[in-house]
């Protein structure tokens, strides 16, 4: 990946989540790349990522992210808006 900006790279995130695109999500990702869900779970690594994806478009193939508002302060960025799938 080259070099991007914080906000370029966040909504490189959404726009490939909303694509369903678990290869083009995994490619923005570090190979250390650690994922914590809202249990505390832990799945590391890109390869492990994309297949987690791949697994979770499975189940909710309508999975979609709206953004309604981002705020950066440095290399954080804050993306406010929602989140839905069935």
């Amino acid at each position: 990946m080259t070099a991007s900006s914080p906000v370029s790279v966040a909504r490189a995130f959404v726009e490939a989540i909303n694509r369903r695109n678990a290869s083009g999500i995994a490619k923005l990702m570090t190979e250390d790349h650690v994922f914590i869900d809202s249990l505390g779970m832990r799945v590391t690594g890109r390869q492990q990522m994309e297949k987690g994806w791949e697994g979770y478009f499975g189940m909710v193939p309508d999975y979609g992210i709206t953004v309604e508002e981002t705020f950066c302060d440095g290399s954080v960025v804050v993306m406010i808006g929602t989140a839905q799938g069935t």
